[in-house]
């Protein structure tokens, strides 16, 4: 009895101090999302420039997330994370001497090591908690997503009150301080490490599942958009509406916050209800959403028997903020569940296949303000992030309802498979 209550306290502490190292961790990750907008002021970025100097991070963080998973699963989560945030310290100072572009991309590169964290911590956590809590340990975990809407209050008020360059050397302090915590606070146990002689190039293999594909696929919108809107808001406050820094990035927190908080409440919803219905539901909601905020501005003439009248349609900046907020909440609960897919059908590699999905959702998270900075320089329209993101989705409702819908029961609804006849 002793011994389980000594464990039992053992794994709070764990989570407890891994979720606010991978919450730091992600701060300092979307660090661009705010510190970017003077610096593409003082180099004079255009849309794809900037979103590229958004994204770089990103790109390190999730070409990481394989190879740490499996020292994961080999060294134990306490050692890997613990060096892991250590690396990034100097990384961090160095930002706020960078005076090129290329010093901010090469730069950044080694920032977004911290991107990595959450393949250490989603199989470490996990692994201090019965299979039937694991949802709920995971989704408390991934809430360190938050850590882009803390950049978002902390980040302005430094940029306004110091200038830009005060930011990533505060961010360095608080990494420093946040690996002596973690170091002081975390716990190894020798029965959770996976022996394994796999290589990266084997692990690899495991993409050829189609199952951990059609993961990969979600997670580059429910974590992969996440990141990428997470970055991207900021400025498209400040463009399309006209606002402050500190206004916009406030607004931005609004998504920013409940994608990453709510993730815990995700977590609990599947293992209450399962992962294919809570995912099924976040797709649906995202489509609307998505649809809803993919209209752009819009001024047309009808002409009527007393002569030309015009008409605006367009989302203002309060309908806006609502289905942002909406659509952070959705994808709170799509990366949870996702995670519970992995957990429920590959229980004893958990950090390779979350290492491959996470590389997913980080590449997406990557590719995406990239993709919206081109958009943007192509068509001159901002919500053509949205269209985008849109489409997206449209993608992964067609896979799951071909391989999940049909053969499952959603919210009570015995789906009926059908079948083709020659």
């Amino acid at each position: 009895m002793a011994s389980e209550l000594r464990n039992e306290r053992k794994a709070w502490s764990v989570l407890i101090v891994s979720t606010l190292a991978f919450t730091v961790c992600f701060m300092v990750w979307m660090m661009f999302g705010v510190i970017g907008i003077p610096i593409k002021k003082a180099l004079d970025l255009n849309s794809t420039q900037f979103g590229l100097l958004m994204a770089t991070p990103v790109l390190t963080g999730s070409l990481v997330r394989v190879p740490l998973g499996i020292w994961t699963d080999r060294y134990g989560g306490r050692i890997v994370m613990a060096l892991l945030m250590a690396l990034t310290v100097p990384a961090i100072w160095l930002m706020s001497y960078a005076t090129a572009y290329w010093h901010f991309l090469t730069i950044g590169l080694f920032v977004g090591l911290a991107g990595g964290s959450f393949s250490v911590g989603t199989p470490y956590v996990a692994r201090w908690f019965p299979k039937n809590r694991q949802g709920m340990a995971m989704g408390v975990y991934g809430a360190g997503n938050s850590g882009a809407a803390v950049n978002k209050f902390v980040a302005p008020v430094l940029l306004v009150a110091f200038g830009w360059t005060m930011v990533p050397q505060v961010y360095a302090a608080i990494m420093l301080g946040t690996v002596i915590l973690f170091w002081l606070f975390s716990h190894s146990d020798s029965s959770h490490l996976v022996p394994s002689n796999v290589k990266f190039t084997d692990q690899l293999k495991a993409l050829k599942d189609p199952k951990v594909l059609k993961y990969c696929q979600y997670y580059s919108i429910v974590f992969g958009g996440y990141v990428a809107l997470s970055l991207w808001m900021v400025q498209y406050y400040v463009g399309e509406f006209g606002l402050d820094i500190r206004v916009a990035a406030l607004l931005a927190a609004c998504f920013s916050l409940p994608g990453g908080v709510l993730r815990a409440i995700g977590g609990v919803m599947s293992d209450k209800f399962g992962a294919h219905k809570v995912t099924w539901w976040v797709m649906w909601v995202s489509w609307i959403c998505l649809f809803l905020l993919s209209y752009p501005q819009t001024d047309f003439t009808v002409l009527t028997v007393n002569g030309p009248r015009t008409f605006h349609i367009g989302l203002n900046v309060y309908l806006f903020t609502g289905l942002m907020f909406i659509l952070g909440i959705s994808w709170a609960f799509g990366k949870a569940s996702v995670f519970k897919y992995i957990s429920d059908d590959y229980p004893k590699n958990i950090g390779a296949i979350s290492g491959i999905v996470g590389l997913a959702g980080g590449l997406g998270g990557f590719v995406l303000p990239i993709m919206f900075g081109a958009l943007m320089d192509l068509t001159g329209i901002r919500s053509s992030a949205f269209m985008l993101m849109y489409g997206v989705v449209w993608v992964s409702l067609i896979w799951m309802y071909w391989t999940e819908v049909r053969k499952a029961q959603v919210m009570g609804t015995e789906a009926k498979s059908f079948s083709f006849q020659n």
